[in-house]
Order: structure tokens, then C-alpha cells, then sequence
């Protein structure tokens, strides 16, 4: 399951990023995103959705939230 499937509220565990752009994997790494880490999904948004990781809230689009499956 990606994120744009996930129920919000609920915390989830970051099984693997699906993607070829090294330079995003390293963007997503920055963040805190990566496979083990606890991620929740705050809201559904019509481009994306918003997400909690390690106490900081950020705001994905809608291709990336599909390559991150929980």
C-alpha cells in the first residue's frame, strides 16, 4: 500500500521508496523519509497530502506519495 491509499491519523511504518531519481532518494533521506522510519498520514489533499514525520508536518504531491509504500 503507498501513502495515497493510507488512513489519516493512523502511523504507519515505511516498508520501501520506489524510485529511480537518486537525487530525490536523498531529498526524502533529509527529511527523515526512508524505510523503517514511522510515518502518518495528517490529511488528503486534492494535489497530495500532508505528513508527519519525526514531529515536522510536510506537504507531498500526489506522484510522490505513490512511490512510498507503507
Amino acid at each position: 500500500m503507498n501513502l495515497r491509499e493510507a488512513t489519516e491519523g493512523k502511523e504507519y511504518i515505511i516498508q520501501r521508496i520506489e524510485t529511480d531519481d537518486e537525487e530525490l532518494d536523498a531529498f526524502l533521506f533529509s527529511l527523515g523519509c526512508y524505510s523503517g522510519e514511522p510515518i502518518t498520514v495528517v490529511s488528503h489533499l486534492k494535489g497530495g497530502c500532508v505528513v508527519s514525520i519525526k514531529d515536522s508536518r510536510y506537504n507531498i504531491d500526489t506522484q510522490l506519495a505513490e512511490v512510498i509504500f507503507i
